[in-house]
């Protein structure tokens, strides 16, 4: 099982993974020496070859450095923004925070009766008309009980009438767990990333005997009754102007691992995140969720989009520029000073872009600054890529061909005020799905990834837009077991 050394905390586990990859790295600079003197007596064609060997070898060595040695961030300290500067703004403290959503709970203390004597006279204390304040932050434990509903019968004196009092609608007819408790479960594991085996433990803990399918059955329960919402964020999302496009590997547990490789795809927009999981990262899928979109998808450069985009006419790719700029971070430790040159024009373009603000009045200088001072930069970018002197084959060459390949997509911002220079929006929206594949490990079966579908969009869309996820369930639940339809959760903002 592969080990996540940005999230892992086990010192054992830890201390491991630094003595092999200290290992590796060895022999890896050992190896690199052998190719360098073998390089310095090669001629012609072999030294071409060599070189190119070499190279690869020291990406290899500067990726691995990285994740032994490196910041999981991909920023990087601005020219002049050196650690000096950083050493002189002010830190700032950690004072206690305001807590404004937290419930008071005032607690009186008072003096025992037969305690209340002054000191000095031995009279009687009386209270006054004032008292000291003082805060702490306290929890009150969750506590599991068997709720008993009495549901009282009335009749009419004539006989032929009785009526008894309705129950609240419940999720599962005739089912013994509440609407509160599925959401529990269900945030616990799709928002908290908590798996259900964990939380079964967490439960006896706290004296409630129950296992993993019955907790599964609750989130099951729940995504069928919310379905109609997911679906209409579904549709909602393909009525979006821009949206960014991306997928991930999502496992499948109990099959062999090399037909376990499914896929989590996301729709992400201002309003929402939308997921589907498909057996494919192939065009099928592609087609089967974009199929008929009207707008332009920001993505990778994956070619599935570029082969979707020839078979859907009204749909434009624009093209992710933080995915150019990894292609020439990767090849830095080879190129230093040609990598460098270029990631400095990335950044001027970023640059430009923050200058303006969002909404509709930014869209407009936006789209002025990108006429003028972008297309200055992308003109020096491309004569960067025309001088620039690289062995054909290397790292360089090959991240150059990559945005030469996709330049009409990366520059298609240009004429678009509206669309971002990067995809990192999608990345953001799938943040939840892999941290949760890091801990339950997937789903068991295609109506597992359906279920796991429906409480990530619905729980990511509440997320986004400032709701509160357990209360938007509860909100949407009860709406769809009053026969309503549920409300996506834009919807339920304030106007």
């Amino acid at each position: 099982m592969a080990v996540d050394l940005e999230h892992e905390r086990d010192p054992e586990i830890l201390r491991q993974a630094v003595a092999l990859l200290e290992a590796e790295n060895r022999r890896l600079v050992a190896q690199v020496t052998e190719l360098t003197r073998r390089l310095l007596e090669a001629q012609g064609k072999d030294r071409v070859a060599l070189q190119l060997e070499i190279e690869a070898l020291q990406r290899q060595l500067e990726k691995k450095n990285r994740m032994l040695f490196g910041q999981s961030t991909e920023r990087r300290e601005a020219e002049g923004g050196n650690a000096e500067t950083k050493a002189k703004q002010p830190q700032k403290g950690h004072g206690p925070r305001e807590q404004k959503n937290l419930r008071v709970v005032e607690v009186a203390h008072e003096i025992a009766e037969a305690d209340r004597i002054c000191v000095t006279c031995k009279g009687s204390l009386e209270e006054m008309g004032e008292s000291e304040i003082t805060e702490e932050i306290d929890v009150l434990a969750r506590e599991f009980v068997r709720k008993k509903h009495v549901r009282k019968k009335y009749r009419c004196r004539c006989g032929a009438c009785i009526e008894t009092a309705p129950m609240p609608p419940r999720l599962v007819p005739g089912g013994r767990y509440s609407l509160a408790f599925a959401i529990t479960v269900a945030i616990s594991k799709y928002a908290d990333h908590l798996p259900l085996e964990r939380q079964v433990r967490i439960m006896q803990r706290e004296g409630l005997e129950v296992d993993s399918q019955t907790l599964y059955d609750q989130c099951e329960a729940l995504a069928r009754v919310l379905w109609p919402a997911y679906d209409r964020l579904g549709m909602m999302q393909l009525e979006e102007p821009l949206l960014f496009v991306d997928e991930t590997p999502w496992p499948l547990l109990g099959k062999d691992a090399s037909s376990a490789k499914w896929y989590a795809w996301t729709l992400a927009s201002r309003r929402g995140a939308y997921y589907e999981i498909h057996e494919t990262r192939g065009l099928k899928a592609a087609k089967f969720l974009l199929l008929g979109y009207k707008g332009i998808a920001v993505t990778d450069g994956y070619g599935v989009y570029d082969a979707l985009e020839a078979r859907v006419p009204e749909m434009q790719v624009a093209q992710c520029w933080a995915h150019i700029r990894r292609k020439f971070v990767d090849c830095e430790s080879a190129f230093p000073n040609e990598a460098k040159e270029v990631l400095d024009l990335i950044r001027e373009l970023y640059a430009i872009d923050a200058r303006a603000q969002d909404g509709p009045d930014g869209n407009e200088v936006r789209k002025q600054l990108r006429q003028t001072e972008s297309r200055v930069v992308l003109a020096r970018i491309q004569a960067w890529c025309v001088g620039v002197h690289c062995t054909p084959g290397s790292g360089l060459a090959k991240a150059i061909e990559y945005m030469a390949n996709r330049w009409s997509k990366a520059t298609l911002f240009l004429e678009h005020p509206e669309v971002p220079l990067d995809n990192n929006a999608a990345e953001r929206a799938l943040r939840g799905l892999v941290i949760g594949r890091k801990n339950h490990y997937g789903s068991r079966s295609r109506r597992g990834t359906e279920v796991a579908a429906v409480l990530y969009s619905l729980i990511e869309s509440a997320k986004l837009v400032g709701l509160e996820p357990a209360d938007y369930l509860r909100r949407a639940a009860e709406a769809a077991l009053a026969g309503n339809e549920p409300p996506l959760p834009h919807e339920l903002l304030p106007a």
